[in-house]
């Protein structure tokens, strides 16, 4: 068997600040005008603020088609309710999986715990084939996701598989979602399938990613974009790392996105449109 090939550095980005849903301040680290789609990632938003005017207006009620939107809410509170009789609360270190499918209406609203709020929301295409599918929702509190603590190491494995250890999420395709948190000085690594893009955003402290002769070094707020190779390898730095491990399948098919509905063809994405303005988006 042929040794692994450690992935390199290809790219070093830092998000940009924005505004969403009804004046939200956010971080968007994936799906900037300069990377728009990281197949099959097309967005990538941090919310993090002490200040409820950032973000007490929420994300009122919109729609969605033909993708994915996967809350991990590190601190604070998520309220959601959908067009088709979803309603929950996520709380804390918990996480929301939502699959748009054909298409639904919900509203978001991010609420403050101990004076935080803390979370990110990643939309994740869905092949062309999945794209009308019925909606779902996955509602997985803290306690349903696995945590694997070694030497140095705690990793919540939330989608994919880590050490033997099978993450909650229930995915259309191939998903590894990794919150990592590493002490000073120590080693990380996954296996990432070659089909996969991937990458890792920094929300802590430093680290030492790629190949020991010729990695590259991140800190935080660095989105770290992976090249070609069959398995991830990082070092954290002297104050420790924590960070989101990141990877998917690429589809490698076309994407033709309009605001909330991402199809694969213009008709498609026409169609989208018009069903939302006829009231039948989700029927």
């Amino acid at each position: 068997m042929s040794e692994p090939v450690i992935r390199p550095v290809t790219e070093i980005r830092q998000g940009v600040p924005a505004t969403d849903g009804a004046g939200v301040k956010l971080t968007r680290i994936l799906g900037t005008h300069s990377l728009m789609n990281y197949d099959p990632f097309l967005l990538l938003d941090e919310f993090r603020s002490e200040d409820q005017q950032d973000y007490i207006a929420g994300f009122p009620s919109h729609p969605h088609r033909g993708f994915e939107t996967v809350t991990y809410m590190k601190h604070g509170r998520f309220r959601h309710k959908d067009s088709i009789g979803n309603e929950g609360l996520l709380t804390s270190g918990g996480i929301q999986w939502m699959t748009a499918g054909k298409g639904i209406i919900h509203s978001e609203m991010p609420e403050v715990e101990d004076g935080l709020v803390w979370g990110y929301q990643l939309w994740l295409n869905l092949p062309a084939k999945d794209k009308m599918i019925e909606p779902r929702y996955q509602d997985i509190q803290p306690d349903q996701i696995p945590v694997v603590e070694e030497e140095g190491r705690w990793v919540k494995v939330m989608a994919g598989n880590y050490n033997g250890q099978e993450g909650a999420s229930e995915t259309r395709i191939p998903v590894i979602y990794f919150d990592v948190q590493l002490k000073a000085g120590i080693d990380f690594s996954q296996p990432m399938p070659v089909d996969m893009n991937g990458f890792i955003y920094l929300y802590e402290g430093s680290a030492q990613v790629g190949p020991p002769d010729h990695g590259a070094a991140a800190s935080k707020g660095d989105l770290v974009l992976l090249g070609d190779g069959d398995l991830l390898a990082l070092t954290a730095g002297d104050e420790g790392a924590g960070m989101l491990v990141i990877a998917g399948q690429r589809l490698n098919e076309p994407i033709v996105r309009g605001g909330p509905f991402v199809m694969s063809t213009e008709g498609e994405l026409r169609q989208a449109f018009l069903d939302y303005q006829n009231g039948v988006l989700v029927s």
